[in-house]
């Protein structure tokens, strides 16, 4: 009987172990056809380049050898300088730069590209934010899809270029970074997602009068009253349009008490700018008035889900759930979009399937992250405390670590398949290993880079 059992328990594990194999073979097989593809790319786009050179290369001045390489479509870009973050891995790094406001960065021009580097920086720091474009460089091997899973919608699939994915055909990547300072060549940032080494393109000031469609939507604004001139009403419009839409929303006042203060708002600009002033000032407010009253109707009935009276006898412009399928699946619930003033975004991007996580300190990791020193500290002779090359103290490091962690930057694979495993990621010179439970993750440790892989042996 004893031996009977034996042999069953035998099959059983020969079983698992075929199944085991048969799953390694399918991910070779996926992985295999993946560099197949991508070998057969890069073979093409090599034999289309050659055939170009031996066709039009001797039709090309000899005087300017690189003349109208741009028209042809032959992009040369040199990267203008490298990145000095405080993440040192993929592993842990933000997926997005406002997960981590504490991470800071330093980017220096490269000498090679400008012969006076600092002059290029000129002007730059009358700016607080800055664009920055850069290359995906530790994607391995260039492999894309034209389907991706980000990790927000927890393994649902959409467009490649519906997402921030770094695996697209052209692995670029854009960031919004704070200019904390620049110092000749250096540009100092935080609130970055970039890694260390990571090659800039470019960069760019960041200028919300034309980056932000918020500041855009008041060129839309057309003049209310045919009898006064467009110069006169314009900024009054807009000015009043502000003190309506702060006065409903912040006093909670009703759309008639708004339009009385206005009206008070009005005589008393009237009384100082004169006669003229006040009837301009006047005209505009009723017509804003009335024209505000129209949109807060028609956006109650549409909340009701009732027809205002100037759709009477109209059709009813259609909305989501007067389609025949009211009620949608999972899947496509998160395809619905948020509105923002002038912009419009997928609504998964501000509600995910993926809730954001507690993040806890034990004791012990405290303790150790208390340990760490600023950069800027002159410690005490024979002090053999680590110290940051980036954040500025503990508390900094605190906060880096809750936002990286609060994000969740585990893959999906890691959610679903290495549920159990700790998960490790560096931050500056500071090894964090942590793990996570069900809606919290917690840092058991947090030990110097230099002192990680012994750590970890023994």
């Amino acid at each position: 009987m004893s031996s009977c059992e034996a042999r069953g328990d035998r099959v059983e594990e020969l079983h698992q172990q075929v199944s085991v194999m048969r799953r390694e073979i399918k991910n070779l097989r996926r992985l295999l056809g993946s560099a197949a593809g991508s070998h057969r790319k890069h073979v093409a786009s090599l034999r289309s380049l050659v055939s170009n050179m031996g066709h039009e290369g001797s039709a090309l001045p000899q005087a300017a050898p690189n003349a109208g390489t741009l028209e042809q479509g032959n992009i040369q870009t040199v990267p203008i300088g490298y990145i000095s973050s405080c993440f040192s891995v993929k592993n842990g790094t933000p997926r997005q730069p406002t997960i981590c406001g504490p991470s800071r960065a330093t980017l220096r021009v490269r000498k090679s590209v400008f012969n006076n580097p600092e002059h290029a920086l000129l002007g730059l720091e009358h700016f607080s934010h800055v664009w920055v474009i850069f290359l995906f460089h530790k994607n391995g091997h260039l492999s894309y899809k034209a389907k991706v899973k980000p990790p927000r919608l927890n393994g649902q699939r959409v467009g490649v270029y519906s997402t921030r994915s770094p695996h697209r055909p052209n692995a670029l990547g854009l960031t919004l970074a704070k200019l904390d300072r620049i110092e000749g060549d250096t540009i100092h940032l935080s609130d970055i997602d970039m890694i260390a080494g990571t090659p800039v393109l470019d960069i760019k000031p960041y200028i919300p009068d034309y980056d932000s469609p918020r500041s855009r939507s008041g060129a839309d604004v057309e003049p209310c009253g045919s009898d006064v001139e467009p110069q006169e009403i314009a900024p009054v419009a807009l000015d009043e349009v502000t003190a309506i839409t702060q006065l409903c929303e912040n006093s909670g006042t009703s759309s008639s008490e708004a339009h009385e203060n206005i009206h008070i708002n009005v005589g008393e600009k009237a009384k100082i700018n004169g006669q003229k002033g006040d009837a301009v000032l006047r005209s505009a407010a009723s017509n804003i008035s009335t024209h505000l009253n129209t949109v807060l109707r028609e956006v109650r009935a549409y909340v009701d889900d009732t027809d205002p009276p100037e759709w009477n006898g109209a059709e009813k412009p259609t909305r989501p759930s007067d389609s025949p399928e009211s009620n949608p699946p999972e899947s496509a619930q998160h395809s619905s979009t948020l509105c923002f003033g002038a912009s419009t975004i997928a609504g998964w991007v501000r509600e995910p399937p993926v809730s954001g996580l507690e993040v806890r300190f034990t004791p012990h990791a405290e303790r150790e992250l208390e340990r760490f020193l600023p950069p800027d500290h002159s410690g005490a002779p024979g002090d053999d405390r680590p110290r940051f090359n980036f954040l500025c103290s503990a508390g900094e490091a605190v906060a880096a670590i809750r936002g990286v962690l609060s994000a969740d930057p585990r893959s999906v694979y890691r959610r679903t398949r290495c549920v159990d495993r700790l998960f490790f990621f560096t931050l500056d010179t500071a090894h964090i290993t942590c793990w996570f439970g069900r809606g919290f993750a917690e840092v058991l440790r947090v030990q110097p880079v230099e002192l990680e892989p012994k750590k970890l042996s023994t």
